[in-house]
């Protein structure tokens, strides 16, 4: 009697793994993380050509020079910058040279699927040449990213400025590269 018993259960058990299926895997679907071109608690390093044209003392004033900059965003959005120019410039028949250092808000609208940033500036510095003076200044630029820690960029400050040694009045426009940390 335990033959037959233990016969039927062993078929039994043959039959219900037969009509059991197939074992399925799950498939998992990894997203790879989007790809940022523009961070919060991003810094830059700025290195590029500067111009300048503009009114000084009520005479046209024209110069071309280097900028240095560092910017720090605090957001993807918001951020603060300061750069240096030093440039040679041609006033009433000479040439002097001028250094101006300017600190600004930055704020920029990132477009990630274009790599590219518009950005607004406002703030305001110094110039000093034959005389020291301060400024004002606003501007707007574009922050290209070839890579993530490589851009282009182009911008143009208006400076605006009034002190005994005259009215300074000037579009200050720079390209260069920016290295980003």
């Amino acid at each position: 009697m335990k033959k037959p018993v233990s016969l039927l259960l062993l078929v039994i058990a043959a039959a219900a793994t037969s009509f059991a299926g197939t074992e399925s895997a799950s498939k998992k679907v990894v997203v790879a993380p989007a790809s940022t071109y523009f961070h919060a608690n991003e810094w830059q390093v700025d290195v590029a050509v500067v111009g300048a044209a503009g009114t000084y003392q009520g005479s046209s004033s024209e110069s071309i020079g280097g900028n240095l900059g560092v910017n720090y965003f605090f957001t993807r959005y918001l951020g603060v910058g300061i750069d240096n120019s030093v440039s040679g410039y041609g006033h009433s028949g000479s040439v002097n040279a001028t250094d101006r250092l300017q600190a600004d808000i930055l704020l920029r609208y990132p477009i990630e699927s274009l790599r590219l940033a518009p950005y607004a500036m406002v703030g305001g510095g110094a110039s000093w040449d034959t005389v020291s003076q301060g400024n004002g200044n606003v501007g707007l630029g574009l922050d290209y990213r070839v890579s993530q820690h490589v851009g282009l960029f182009g911008d143009c400050r208006w400076l605006y400025g009034n002190s005994s040694a005259g009215v300074t009045t000037t579009a200050m426009p720079r390209v260069g590269v920016r290295l980003v940390f």
